[in-house]
């Protein structure tokens, strides 16, 4: 099978093009698509959990915490105490935050918008009804693996 008809191949090659068009736009503004994703998934009026903001997006841990240290010496987010429980962090955004996360959005639609003038609600049907099975395979693939005996006899 040649790379051309792989199904990863085509969804890998499209998010690059497209993550390549995200981080083009927001360097302009000084900042990065993975910022503008972590943005977007923040509460504008009562902030987010720390922990919720990860599987949000798809990020390690790890990853997301390097990810808001530099945001906050951005001036993009503030952190405070959940106010009920006190061990929880909530992440917030400044008014630059905001601004960010408009553009962030803003971005994303007008690329949702220009893509949907070229393809029909019958072929964005289909799409993501592909993806849906797509993500069903990749969720059985990953049961199995979780399922699959460390040692074997």
């Amino acid at each position: 099978m040649k790379r051309e008809e792989t199904v990863d191949y085509h969804i890998k090659s499209a998010w690059h093009a497209i993550s390549r068009m995200y981080n083009q736009q927001a360097a302009e503004e000084g900042f990065t698509t993975a910022i503008g994703f972590v943005l977007i998934n923040i509460n504008s009026k009562e902030g987010t959990p720390a922990t919720k903001i990860a599987p949000l997006i798809g990020l390690e841990t790890r990853s997301l915490t390097r990810m808001l240290k530099t945001m906050e010496e951005k001036g993009l987010i503030f952190k405070k105490a959940d106010p009920v429980d006190k061990r929880s962090v909530r992440i917030f955004l400044t008014a630059e935050g905001k601004r960010k996360k408009e553009i962030s959005i803003q971005t994303i639609m007008t690329f949702n918008l220009r893509v949907r003038e070229v393809v029909s609600e019958a072929e964005l049907e289909v799409f993501f009804g592909v993806f849906s099975k797509i993500q069903s395979v990749i969720d059985q693939v990953q049961i199995n693996e979780i399922n699959k005996p460390i040692f074997e006899i």
